[in-house]
């Protein structure tokens, strides 16, 4: 006899400093599929969704004197595309329209049944494709060209000309990470959650070993590179080119 796992419980990270509603859905949810983490603030609202797997964010937009709205949208900035709805006592078309703008896949008024929330939380969560890990290959057929390289981000391939070039998991990561983001200068932190899913510790040289890595396969000189360029207080930059016609 097979012993069947129990499904995982669906992750959702609540981000509201009312207790009420905070007591409102640990009760009304107590026996549902989905386990509910709690943060009263940003800062814990951070860790927790750095420390954990979130399925999917509430986000009042009155946290801190609206600083929500500016989380979700640094959130959004740094390539998280966690599901999101966001909650607000103001139900002003304005405040949808601000809210959606910010990033959130839907936007409910306060005050909310629960089912209706769940309901909704079901509908997001169904309209969103499943991610696609840091390390996996893409989903559909997505190639750059630069320099002399060709890079088949669903064979998970590196060609220089007729030579293969081997990349590991991690580097290959961190170059999807940056040939998306083409001419746009990316933190530390942004590049950690592309390229791992998480953000790095503050004594964490792994991304910049990576970083270095991948310079010496690309760079004719790894000291003054071409294509992952450093931005001085900021991070790194993938500076393409046209490359070779396919």
């Amino acid at each position: 006899m097979v012993e069947q796992a129990e499904p995982a419980r669906l992750r959702v990270l609540l981000v509201d400093e009312d207790r009420a509603t905070q007591a409102l859905l640990r009760e009304a949810w107590r026996d549902t599929g989905f386990e509910l983490m709690l943060a009263s603030d940003l800062a814990a609202a951070g860790r927790l969704h750095v420390a954990g797997r979130t399925d999917i964010l509430l986000v009042d937009t009155e946290m801190e004197h609206e600083a929500g709205l500016e989380w979700c949208r640094r959130l959004r900035a740094s390539g998280d595309a966690t599901p999101l709805i966001m909650l607000s006592a103001k139900a002003t078309d304005v405040d949808r329209i601000v809210g959606l703008e910010a990033g959130a896949d839907d936007f409910l008024a306060k005050p909310f049944h629960p089912r209706e929330l769940r309901a909704r939380l079901q509908a997001v969560l169904r309209r969103r494709p499943p991610s696609e890990p840091p390390g996996a290959p893409a989903r559909s057929a997505e190639v750059i060209h630069f320099g002399p390289f060709e890079f088949n981000l669903q064979r998970r391939e590196l060609r220089k000309g007729p030579q293969s070039v081997p990349l590991t998991t991690g580097e290959y990561a961190m170059l999807k990470a940056l040939v998306r983001h083409p001419g746009q200068a990316l933190t530390r932190e942004q590049l950690a959650q592309l390229a791992r899913g998480r953000t790095f510790g503050p004594y964490d040289r792994s991304l910049d070993v990576q970083v270095s890595r991948l310079r010496r396969m690309l760079e004719e000189d790894p000291a003054h590179p071409r294509f992952i360029q450093t931005v001085w207080g900021v991070g790194y930059v993938f500076v393409p080119d046209r490359g070779p016609s396919p």
